[in-house]
């Protein structure tokens, strides 16, 4: 991405700090190759490609997060208003070039959504009775509304698209991209549960954060059998997602809608074998995150699976830069999740890198 003269600037004295402070960051240690696996949904792509070793274990936080000098000097050019307008211009257009440059037809796929009939599902969606936490109206993702508005449910798919190309920038296409984000990601939740689990099938999944609906896709894909739920705050990405199912072949059992808080879903206990929270809880306060690990624990049966899958450790100049657009990433670096499921009661907690750019968690229910 070309950056104007403020953002080269700004990238070079964050990145001089943030150079200075990674030189004394210890690394984690290596762990085995892993397998990088298509995902169910392309029955053309290569059933497994070997890619470079990823690290396993517990991943340390970025050190230009919480109290540093780094970080302190990032929530200061945050909150001078003119810089932060740039700031989050240059996250939007980060994401836009990217998916361009690598044939993601950004602005047509969202004016697809736009010019079509979504605004139907809205009415039928839609909990008027919600009540929305403080922390989901702040402006996420350069909307003013955050994710209370169409433009963002409209842009959602190709922003996601333009994110998996971003983590595996050698992968052949986006397409190709992934399915190796999704296969992956797949592929730890079935070894996951099948070494955890006394029974392997997976009867009943809840996906809480479901956007528009695409990590629920997948999931149904991957398990054929099993009954969906797509759980969301916002009714305009549930309208997009049902939208979507509506169009697509009919599946054995419809994935279901529901617009809610991932805190308190008001679904009933132990109803779930398998939670997925998929790039969901850096967009969350750790209040937000803690209620949210809890309340999966509450949902899932005896041998249950949560999964989460996020953004390991970024650079200072795309930390700096998202930080215009998510406003609670240091929360979500400062917090300890191994330490949030084991008081949540969780137990079999495992950390891998499922791509360059993104850990998933797995963790039982005794």
């Amino acid at each position: 991405m070309a950056l104007s003269s403020p953002l080269q600037n700004l990238s070079a004295l964050i990145s001089a700090k943030g150079n200075a402070t990674a030189a004394a960051t210890p690394r984690p240690p290596r762990g085995r190759p892993w397998a990088v696996h298509a995902a169910a949904s392309d029955t053309n792509a290569a059933a497994s490609v070997q890619m470079s070793e990823y690290e396993e274990g517990k991943l340390e936080r970025p050190k230009w997060v919480g109290e540093t000098p780094l970080s302190r000097l990032v929530q200061a050019l945050i909150s001078f208003k003119p810089l932060y307008s740039v700031l989050k211009l240059g996250a939007r257009r980060a994401l836009i070039s990217t998916a361009e440059k690598n044939n993601i037809p950004w602005r047509q796929m969202a004016k697809e959504i736009l010019e079509s009939e979504v605004y139907r599902e809205l009415d039928n969606i839609q909990n008027q009775s919600l009540v929305y936490p403080d922390y989901y109206l702040n402006p996420f993702h350069a909307y003013d509304e955050g994710n209370l508005t169409w433009l963002a449910a409209a842009e959602a798919e190709a922003a996601t698209l333009s994110i998996a190309k971003r983590a595996i920038p050698d992968a052949s296409s986006t397409q190709e991209a992934n399915q190796i984000l999704r296969g992956n990601w797949l592929r730890a939740i079935e070894q996951h549960h099948m070494q955890y689990s006394e029974s392997s099938v997976i009867n009943d999944i809840l996906d809480i954060g479901c956007s528009v609906g695409i990590s629920t896709r997948y999931l149904a894909d991957k398990f054929p059998t099993a009954k969906v739920t797509g759980l969301d705050l916002s009714p305009y990405f549930l309208a997009v997602a049902q939208h979507k199912e509506k169009n697509a072949p009919p599946r054995k059992f419809p994935v279901r809608w529901i617009h809610a808080n991932g805190e308190d879903t008001g679904l009933p206990s132990k109803s779930f074998n398998l939670v997925s929270i998929a790039f969901v809880v850096h967009e969350c306060p750790a209040r937000a995150i803690v209620n949210l690990v809890r309340e999966a624990f509450r949902l899932l049966r005896p041998g249950g699976t949560l999964a989460l899958v996020d953004s390991t450790e970024l650079s200072p100049v795309l930390f700096t830069l998202l930080k215009s657009t998510e406003p609670f990433l240091d929360e979500y670096y400062l917090t300890d999740m191994d330490e949030t499921l084991r008081e949540a009661g969780f137990g079999n907690i495992t950390s891998i890198l499922t791509d360059p750019r993104h850990v998933t968690i797995t963790a039982t229910v005794p």
